[in-house]
């Protein structure tokens, strides 16, 4: 795992490894990613350069850090696909939204950046949507977000733009799910959710053999988009 950076917790009490990238020129804002159940690994790697290269200050933080930090999988290897689900299920969500709460103030008051938007994958599309919820972040990005049909409660906390990639064929999120998803987030201003007909989950994986190319680059247009009206 390429981790480079120590951010602090919330408490102060410890610190958890990041993969940070700076641009060439001055950030016109921050974008973090939020890791699939795979890890800080080369293709969430490539994603935070990719921000990067598009003139961001882009973090990769680690959220496996408090089960084993530096964990990385191949969601094409169907060992390690079976391991990281079981960092998934083990994985203290609401710990993992203060993490992503003291990236956004380490990015504010130790960067000096203002904007800061999420882009998150799988698990961390449910991250993605509960940070739109708990956070103030700017903006959020969730593909194939897995259990959002489950929190919709939490719809009405939602007060900055929130974008959901959804593909209608995901195995992990059901025809019902998604339909609870449309029901209970169409009539949010700040929601806008696209769907993709007959993609399955993980299409806009960097690499590997679940990418969809036409749909990932869809995808990434339309997040980077979105980036750029709510972010810089």
């Amino acid at each position: 795992m390429p981790t480079n950076t120590s951010i602090p917790t919330l408490d102060g009490k410890s610190t958890f490894p990041a993969y940070v990238v700076e641009p060439e020129g001055p950030p016109r804002g921050a974008i973090i990613v939020i890791q699939e159940i795979f890890g800080v690994n080369p293709g969430i790697a490539r994603k935070t350069e990719d921000w990067a290269a598009a003139g961001y200050l882009a973090v990769a933080p680690d959220v496996f850090w408090r089960q084993q930090p530096g964990v990385e999988f191949n969601p094409d290897a169907p060992e390690e696909f079976q391991q990281a689900i079981g960092f998934m299920m083990k994985h203290d969500f609401e710990a993992g939204v203060q993490d992503v709460e003291a990236v956004i103030h380490w990015i504010r008051r130790e960067q000096g950046l203002a904007k800061v938007g999420l882009e998150g994958f799988c698990m961390g599309g449910k991250i993605a949507y509960m940070a739109a919820a708990r956070t103030d972040v700017d903006a959020s990005v969730g593909y194939y977000g897995v259990g959002i049909d489950q929190m919709l409660g939490e719809s009405h906390a939602i007060a900055k733009p929130l974008l959901l990639h959804v593909p209608t064929s995901d195995g992990f999120v059901p025809a019902d799910a998604q339909k609870a998803m449309h029901a209970g987030l169409d009539g949010n201003a700040h929601v806008t959710i696209h769907d993709y007909e007959g993609l399955d989950h993980g299409f806009a994986d960097t690499f590997g053999t679940r990418r969809d190319k036409d749909g990932a680059k869809l995808a990434e247009k339309r997040t980077a988009e979105f980036f750029a009206t709510n972010v810089g």
